[in-house]
């Protein structure tokens, strides 16, 4: 447990200190959620009616934006190699390199969507809504991403190939992160049977990510 704590510590330290964690998504989704006004013109209702889609498409992308840096950061300078050789299981290295993501990334975008969601119009039922399903449906974006990045890793290829191989991955959980709030704010489906739906979702992930990752940066580094 102290080497996966100083694993967590090390990994919030970089994101923070590279400045490539917190500040990117957050500036990227405040980027997606003001050019939107724009592009649909100056009807309010309209974008109080979709602006918990902008929402969440705005922080599905911004999640992405780390991801390639994920395990590849630590497969060039040798530390990887290190977690896999080492006493603590790989699956549970993963999954808190995926919290230390979270933390540094995603966090701050659930922190950041009640400002943002005032550009959009949405009221404050709405806003709660938005916030409450970005902070629950943000860890399965992170946790669904790290196969994703772990794939990425082995193959030792990164660009293009890590968004082809996650946004399929993250499409139900932006269908029911979307309804949920859809629901707090226009109705008609009642906000708990698809957040509901979007809590089994997260909780899957949380399970099927660290073992799936793990077992591709096993097979891919042999």
């Amino acid at each position: 447990m102290t080497a996966l704590r100083a694993l967590l510590v090390r990994d919030l330290r970089i994101a923070l200190r590279i400045g490539g964690g917190a500040m990117m998504g957050v500036l990227f989704f405040l980027t997606v959620v003001t050019l939107m006004p724009f592009a649909i013109g100056p009807d309010l209702a309209l974008l109080r009616r979709i602006g918990p889609a902008i929402l969440w498409i705005g922080a599905l992308l911004a999640s992405l934006l780390a991801l390639d840096r994920l395990f590849a950061a630590d497969h060039d300078d040798g530390s990887l190699d290190l977690l896999l050789m080492g006493r603590a299981p790989v699956e549970l290295a993963v999954a808190v390199k995926g919290l230390a993501h979270w933390i540094a990334t995603g966090l701050p975008l659930v922190v950041a969507a009640p400002i943002l969601g005032l550009f959009l119009n949405l009221e404050p039922a709405g806003l709660g809504a938005v916030v409450l399903t970005l902070l629950v449906g943000t860890p399965a974006l992170t946790f669904t991403g790290l196969i994703g990045a772990a794939l990425a890793t082995a193959l030792r290829r990164g660009g293009l190939l890590l968004p082809v191989l996650v946004l399929p991955l993250t499409v139900p959980v932006l269908i029911f992160g979307v309804a949920a709030s859809n629901a707090a704010v226009v109705g008609p489906v009642p906000f708990g049977t698809p957040f509901t739906i979007l809590c089994a979702l997260t909780l899957t992930s949380l399970v099927v990510g660290p073992f799936a990752a793990g077992a591709t940066l096993r097979h891919g580094m042999e």
